[in-house]
């Protein structure tokens, strides 16, 4: 098995586990955050402790290009949590507006 073969290349801005949602970069920030492998499985129990290894393989094989890779996911995460920011308190789903509120008020707690 070659070890491009764990993974789904969908587009060069999208690279998942493959038989997974997760991108490599959900397994690739808590490794570079520190977390051992064990953690990361901890954390993402559907994942074999051969599918997180081999993650960490392909960055250290790729590192220059996953590290770009990272860097473009991050950005394009932060500019849609933005954009996300900018809506509308009417157009975001109920949900959200009950979380923002009792963010708020923990926020108001523990500041008192």
């Amino acid at each position: 098995m070659l070890l491009e073969d764990y993974f789904d290349f969908l587009d060069p801005d999208d690279i998942r586990l493959r038989g997974h949602r997760l991108g490599i970069d959900d397994i690739l920030t808590l490794y570079l955050e520190g977390q051992d492998p064990e953690q990361i499985q901890w954390t993402f129990p559907t994942l074999s402790l051969e599918e997180i290894h081999a993650t960490i393989t392909y960055y250290w094989h790729n590192r220059t290009e996953v590290d770009a890779y990272l860097e473009r996911v991050r950005r394009m995460t932060a500019e849609r949590m933005a954009a996300y920011d900018r809506l509308p308190e009417s157009e975001l789903p109920e949900v959200v507006r009950r979380l923002r509120t009792l963010k708020a008020l923990r926020q108001v707690e523990a500041e008192s």
